[in-house]
């Protein structure tokens, strides 16, 4: 169903002066630092003491052919995060995070999607090459089951905000035409992402394919998803976020600080809080994935191993690289994943491993733990050559386009915006034709990871060097922006047509409308 804008403003959720985006409320206070939340009285585990747990995969119902079907209930559920404390969450299949997706290249995963929640959701494939209508844009709403009933209001001038919307249910369709990679989905509600994805619409989503199943790296057992959330508790054990409105069907925005970025005091793998795993002294594959909302990440190892490097990268966003490369640590922005082989069998059995946060402090600091068992026969290996990666050419650029983006203040609120204009359904930043490559080049005075939908990219430059960091190596889909650097990035267009958007993956900065529409045709 396709809302007029004045329907699709009151379903987004606007005030009775007009249509609210979230930099215009609750965004008083000042700082450069993130809204951090101090978890309150409810007593939190001892680090290291709970089990890490893998997310349940989930099976297709049905298949068709090359087609996989899946089915998906977004609701609110009880789950145990604390020990012996019940937590409200809003949950895909009803748990925290919602279920790892394996799926094969060249098989289409239909996942059919019923939102059984109170508030809308939209849900995006993170990395996926996925069509305009499945892609999850921020006003394709999938209203309740139970009906939605916000009333009209009248819109801030100069702000369109047009969707086509589905009731209760709706298909999502990812046709997987792509490398193997590990990849993640969360929600992706306008103006709302960071409080619904904060109260756990999130989940892996792993691809395989044959060039992969090949190599001799690590598999089965020693292929674990590491993904990494930073969360807080209030004095009941619930999830705590400033959302100007809790229920988060009218007014959108934060309180305080927070319009920074939000960031708990408490870290979480796969939904455990600091959770031990003990592994043989064997190769092991860590599927690391920046889930959080705004905490940035430089993973460590403590004790590193006696010899050689902690880290070898084999892949990262968009699959695997050309050749691994070594690694003392890995600096991760939210949205940005690593798949890294550690080798545990360089380790003296009983070596307990920490996984670090060299960003963060006190609670912060500390990721998981290893507990290293008895080596083991090890037959894998790490190949000198991955995979054959094209590298794209500048010289083939057909234009280079500019992109600021900034946050200044408009009559005592903060606005953050890209190139100098908040998000809005009707303005594109750039018509892009498919098969073409373009140089984007970003800039800001600020921290900010940025994410293309549908493209991959090549990071090309940082500054006026072409020697980049060490993780912006390969196929990649969200980067880190540094303050005061020119990011440029090498990206060509060659998979399906339409409007897609591109935006800061700071959720806060996101919903305070950093995001702008690119088309391609």
């Amino acid at each position: 169903m396709s809302l007029s804008r004045r329907r699709f403003l009151g379903a987004l959720g606007v005030t009775s002066t007009g249509l609210i985006l979230p930099f215009a409320a609750g965004c008083n206070s000042g700082g450069d630092g993130e809204g951090v939340i101090q978890s309150g009285d409810v007593p939190l585990p001892e680090r290291f003491t709970l089990a890490f747990k893998r997310p349940p995969v989930i099976k297709p119902t049905s298949s068709e052919g090359t087609t996989d079907y899946f089915d998906v209930r977004a609701h609110t559920a009880k789950v145990e995060i604390l020990p012996g404390v019940q937590t409200e969450i809003f949950g895909y299949n009803g748990t925290f995070p919602g279920p790892t997706f394996e799926v094969r290249k060249g098989r289409t995963a239909v996942v059919r999607t019923r939102n059984d929640l109170p508030v809308p959701i939209v849900t995006h494939l993170h990395g996926g090459k996925t069509p305009a209508e499945s892609d999850g844009y921020p006003t394709d709403l999938l209203l309740p089951t139970s009906g939605w009933t916000a009333s009209a209001h009248q819109h801030h001038s100069g702000v369109a905000m047009e969707g086509t919307t589905a009731e209760g249910t709706r298909n999502y369709t990812y046709p997987n035409a792509q490398r193997a990679a590990t990849l993640w989905y969360h929600d992706h509600r306008m103006d709302f992402t960071g409080p619904q994805v904060w109260r756990g619409l999130a989940g892996l989503y792993i691809v395989r394919d044959a060039e992969e199943d090949a190599l001799p790296l690590p598999k089965g057992d020693r292929d674990i998803p590491v993904m990494i959330m930073d969360r807080a508790f209030d004095s009941n054990g619930a999830l705590s976020y400033p959302s100007i409105d809790p229920t988060l069907k009218t007014t959108p925005g934060v309180t305080g600080d927070a319009h920074n970025g939000m960031t708990g005091d408490v870290i979480l793998v796969n939904g455990v809080p600091w959770p031990r795993l003990q592994v043989p002294g064997a190769r092991h594959r860590l599927r690391l994935v920046n889930a959080s909302n705004s905490r940035r990440y430089r993973i460590k190892l403590d004790p590193e191993p006696p010899s050689g490097e902690p880290f070898t990268l084999v892949a990262s966003d968009g699959g695997l690289l050309a050749k691994p490369q070594e690694m003392d640590s890995v600096y991760m922005v939210p949205g940005e994943r690593f798949d890294v082989i550690v080798n545990f069998g360089l380790y003296a059995p009983g070596t307990k491993v920490t996984m670090e946060n060299s960003l963060g402090d006190g609670s912060t600091a500390e990721v998981m733990q290893f507990v290293v068992g008895d080596r083991i026969t090890d037959n894998t290996s790490v190949p000198a050559t991955l995979s054959t990666l094209e590298r794209l050419d500048p010289a083939k650029a057909v234009r280079t386009r500019s992109f600021t983006l900034a946050r200044n203040q408009e009559n005592g609120h903060y606005v953050y915006k890209i190139n100098g204009y908040p998000f809005s359904t009707d303005r594109s930043w750039a018509d892009v034709k498919r098969g073409e490559i373009e140089i984007w080049e970003f800039s800001s005075t600020t921290h900010h990871p940025i994410h293309l939908h549908l493209s991959p990219f090549q990071v090309y430059k940082r500054g006026g060097s072409t020697s980049v960091n060490p993780e912006d190596v390969g196929w990649k889909d969200t980067a880190r922006m540094m303050p005061n650097e020119k990011l440029s990035l090498l990206v060509r267009f060659d998979d399906h047509t339409g409007k897609f958007v591109f935006h800061c993956h700071n959720l806060e900065h996101e919903d305070m409308a950093m995001m702008a529409n690119f088309r391609v045709s």
